[in-house]
């Protein structure tokens, strides 16, 4: 009688082991096998990490092995499992692997197709046909979308964390709790003790210094060192953690008013502002999407104040990128003033402040939250309610979902809800950051998350005008081993543009991103259907690189630049400057965020900042959802071409007293999942 030797590898997370009855069948074009139970309570079968081995005797060969089927049947209490992947052996002694990476809960039942990816068209037979159907029938009743709130691209349709489906829940849901886990900074970083004192203002500068963990040689360090000079105000613009703002200045906008008189003093060529601006050496920031932004009102004890400001930039004789003109409002008139550096030391520093909270408000809610956590949602979202899991772009895509609607549901459950932790310390808190997603999605379109098209749109791309804008040479190679690996992936399944054109399974992925995530917008330039290998490659790309790098460069950076509060304060105590010389430098310091506001902010940029247990970096995939050859040759020449990066960063870096390793590929999780 035929003989099949299965072999099953149970999770090593903890709990993923179960003492539970455990059956299999296998279904193959020849017949159906007898249900076999391969574990019973206490046989000490599937425990963590375990890897179990069976012989399953049919009456006469099965034929090609399509489907296995996994009943778990519940012994005592609920005891979920996490099945990693099954191997069968033939009677003839072929192997095939049947992948999984999926929890069993409660008492179901679960079938998986051989690891081989299948685009629809590839199937043949009824069953599979049927079993992809299914698959995706179900998934979508699982993964359904909801607005959170008017104008947001849609979410998960979940209350709470424990609402999800087990498969994309954390491990561990106490390593994500964030109450938990600023607390724990806080206490870590010893500023615990200042919390009693929660509204009373710090004496001066260097009282910021009793919260702040001093770490020698480090860029925090640099920063708490340097932060009042210009230079290194302009170089965060390059390379901090909002490095996404700046843009080449091709004409003086009518609503800042600067004159060359203004300015004369900071401008080394010999040249008029408007030939400097012609020349290519003028840059500009402008917050304009703050303006009637509505200020945290949470606590009537304080009141909290924003700014929209514009700053004007200029690219000095030695290449660096320094300001020489900020209006902290939209409006020009004789209350919102120029200041200039020209200007009062307290007047152009308060100046320099403001914008620098502006800033931190942006990137927090638009360059952070928007376009990379919601964005990466959206993507998430779509691959699991339209790709089923043996389509190969599923198993492209999977790992760089891991944990992300895990990670955004927690934060709509306890940081950027109603009251919830965001509301602590941020000016934009109790509303004002659900405002700026609304405005800010107007601007979140498909080509400005084209990492190469959103640099040089900003007029930003050249390497010998800007030499030092790291982010953008990062950025750019990190880009290309990607869009490299996409394309090797897709010329292995996708043999012309006609065969992506009939994929309906890929135009439904898509369909579902322009219609529920972007709210069918068609000036988000995010397309409805792709016809081309070509933009197929792009359009993945585009996926994998929010997920992983784009992420990875606007998040880790934050304890970094943002840890000393002066340089990035999350809310101001008092309004913008009206005139100048009256600026003093306890009028600074009671602007400046309370102590209470300043620990739980020092938590927040620590907590955001660190690396999730057991994290796994871009090109790694222990999970091997893909078994063919050509795919795992791609994936070992996408790991070589990140490598060479890693290196060529590594090198770049040496002696430098501001190393840039936020896009070091080492250093660039696969997924947004903190």
């Amino acid at each position: 009688m035929p003989s099949y030797t299965v072999t099953v590898a149970t999770g090593s997370q903890w709990f993923a082991g179960t003492d539970d009855y455990v059956y299999l069948s296998l279904e193959g074009t020849s017949g159906c096998s007898e249900r076999h139970l391969l574990d019973k309570p206490f046989y000490n079968d599937f425990e963590r990490g375990a890897v179990d081995s069976y012989d399953v005797t049919v009456e006469e060969d099965l034929g090609e092995i399509q489907l296995i089927k996994i009943e778990k049947r519940k012994y005592w209490y609920q005891d979920d499992w996490y099945l990693k992947y099954i191997t069968v052996k033939t009677p003839m002694g072929d192997y095939l692997e049947f992948p999984c990476y999926r929890w069993i809960t409660d008492e179901k039942e679960i079938v998986l197709r051989d690891g081989r990816a299948k685009l629809s068209r590839d199937d043949k037979t009824q069953i599979l046909k049927q079993h992809r159907r299914k698959e995706l029938e179900t998934r979508q009743k699982m993964y359904r979308w909801k607005e959170w709130h008017p104008g947001f691209p849609l979410s998960i349709d979940a209350h709470s964390h424990r609402d999800l489906p087990r498969d994309i829940q954390f491990d561990n849901e106490k390593g994500i709790d964030f109450i938990l886990n600023y607390s724990k900074a806080m206490e870590n970083l010893y500023v615990n003790r200042f919390m009693h004192m929660f509204q009373s203002s710090w004496s001066d500068f260097a009282d910021f210094e009793r919260i702040f963990v001093r770490i020698s040689n480090t860029i925090s360090e640099y920063v708490m060192q340097h932060w009042k000079e210009d230079f290194m105000f302009g170089y965060q613009f390059l390379n901090g953690c909002n490095p996404v703002l700046i843009r080449r200045c091709t004409e003086i906008p009518k609503k800042l008013p600067v004159t060359m008189d203004m300015v004369e003093c900071s401008l080394e060529r010999n040249l008029t502002l408007e030939e400097e601006v012609k020349q290519g050496n003028i840059f500009i920031v402008d917050y304009e999407l703050l303006d009637g932004v509505d200020a945290n009102k949470t606590d009537p004890c304080t009141i909290q104040y924003l700014a929209a400001p514009i700053c004007l930039l200029y690219k000095n004789l030695e290449n660096k990128i320094v300001p020489i003109a900020i209006q902290l409002g939209q409006k020009p008139g004789p209350d919102n003033p120029i200041f200039l550096p020209s200007d009062a030391t307290y007047d152009w520093l308060l100046a320099k402040i403001w914008v620098r909270s502006s800033d931190f408000h942006i990137h927090q809610t638009v360059t952070h939250l928007l376009r990379t956590h919601l964005v990466s949602e959206v993507f998430s979202i779509a691959m699991f309610r339209q790709l089923p899991a043996v389509h190969p772009l599923f198993k492209l895509l999977v790992p760089h979902m891991r944990f992300t609607i895990a990670i955004n549901t927690k934060a709509r459950e306890q940081l950027i809800c109603e009251c919830g932790l965001f509301d602590k310390a941020n000016a934009t808190g109790g509303g004002g950051h659900v405002q700026m997603v609304q405005k800010a999605m107007k601007d979140l379109t498909y080509s400005s998350l084209c990492f190469p098209e959103e640099i040089k749109a900003k007029g930003m791309d050249s390497k010998e005008d800007i030499p030092y804008y790291y982010y953008r040479d990062d950025g750019i190679k990190v880009w290309e081993a990607v869009k490299s690996f996409a394309e090797d992936v897709i010329h292995i399944y996708y043999e012309s543009d006609e065969v992506v054109c009939e994929d309906v399974e890929l135009q439904a992925f898509v369909k579902d991103i322009y219609v529920y995530g972007m709210r069918g917008v068609k000036t988000s330039g995010f397309p409805k259907a792709i016809r081309t290998r070509e933009k197929l490659a792009e359009y993945l790309t585009v996926i994998i690189f929010t997920t992983s790098a784009q992420h990875a460069a606007v998040n880790f950076g934050q304890y970094d630049w943002c840890s000393w509060i002066p340089n990035a304060p999350p809310t101001m105590r008092r309004p913008p400057p009206t005139e100048k010389g009256t600026v003093t430098i306890e009028q600074i310091v009671e602007s400046l965020p309370d102590r209470g506001r300043s620990c739980w902010h020092l938590g927040a940029v620590w907590a955001l900042s660190q690396f999730q247990d057991n994290e796994l970096f871009l090109g790694m995939y222990p999970d091997e959802h893909f078994v063919e050859k050509p795919v795992k040759e791609a994936m070992a020449k996408f790991r070589k071409n990140l490598d060479e990066i890693v290196n060529a960063i590594t090198e770049r870096n040496k002696n430098k007293k501001l190393p840039y390793y936020y896009l070091s590929p080492d250093r660039i999780p696969n997924s947004v999942a903190v």
